[in-house]
């Protein structure tokens, strides 16, 4: 575990403990008492939101100009701040490691961490949007027109959970253009089966840091966190499926409450029922 990532992360107020009757829903349907906005790490969380906005508005307007836009945007605010640079340079030394041909990231906050190693390690970049699409570019972000075909990327994510977007849209787009892919390397990793979901698809895993006790044990002494919360989590960590069921064995309206509320929740509500994570 890097430390100095995870001082970072509470620096920027990037992971954040729910209160109890309120836990966050993840992209994989399940649901937890904390959530992680790994991106906050670009400066806090106006900047980040403000970022997000710019790669979201951008990449609903042309994907081919969208990569070089969102770079520079990217670019000066690494040059801004500290703990933005620290994560990047953390990467771009774990990068190092590996044998590749470009790095790829995927909308929206893969980009924050993929086009700067990308731009600081020299290596084309493959830009993947949630319709499976793609742009690829030289190390900044000008279109190249050259064949990836056979070429091996390695693919810079925000944050592992269940690998779910790995399996459901980046590991397809990159084999769409008859790429491959043997490696990853994460900011977080939430200890929740990505790592095996990975290696199902043929992938090995490499993060910075992870959510564990050890990290909420930090939190609880720096006083980010109070017991109650404390708790919680640690329920969560010790059976992420349990703490589910308990928490709508005792808030029997969640589920039906969430469909109500309409949108995201509604989504990630319905998608828990369809795989069995709730009844």
């Amino acid at each position: 575990m890097s430390n100095r990532t995870t001082e970072n992360l509470f620096k920027t107020n990037a992971i954040r403990v729910a209160p109890a009757d309120t836990p966050f829903w993840y992209t994989s349907g399940k649901f937890g008492p904390f959530y992680i906005n790994t991106h906050f790490l670009i400066k806090d969380e106006g900047v980040a939101n403000d970022v997000l906005r710019i790669i979201e508005d951008e990449c609903a307007a042309d994907k081919e100009k969208a990569p070089k836009i969102i770079f520079e945007v990217l670019d000066r605010q690494y040059n801004g701040s500290e703990t933005y640079r620290d994560v990047i340079e953390e990467l771009v030394e774990v990068a190092s490691r590996y044998d590749f041909d470009f790095i790829s990231g995927g909308e929206r906050r893969d980009f924050f961490f993929s086009m700067l190693v990308a731009h600081l390690m020299d290596k084309p970049h493959l830009t993947i949007y949630k319709d499976l699409s793609t742009t690829y570019t030289d190390s900044d972000f000008n279109p190249l027109n050259v064949p990836i075909t056979g070429k091996t990327g390695l693919h810079i994510a925000d944050l592992i959970t269940e690998a779910s977007s790995y399996e459901r849209a980046w590991v397809p787009a990159i084999r769409d253009v008859s790429a491959s892919i043997n490696n990853t390397i994460a900011v977080v990793d939430r200890h929740q089966n990505g790592a095996a979901v990975l290696r199902g698809l043929g992938i090995t895993m490499e993060t910075l840091t992870g959510v564990d006790k050890a990290l909420f044990d930090e939190a609880l002494s720096k006083g980010y966190i109070d017991n109650a919360q404390y708790d919680l989590v640690i329920k969560f960590l010790e059976n992420p499926d349990k703490y589910m069921k308990d928490f709508v064995a005792s808030h029997p309206t969640f589920i039906e409450d969430q469909i109500k509320l309409g949108g995201k929740n509604a989504e990630r509500a319905k998608l828990a029922l369809e795989k069995g994570f709730v009844s």
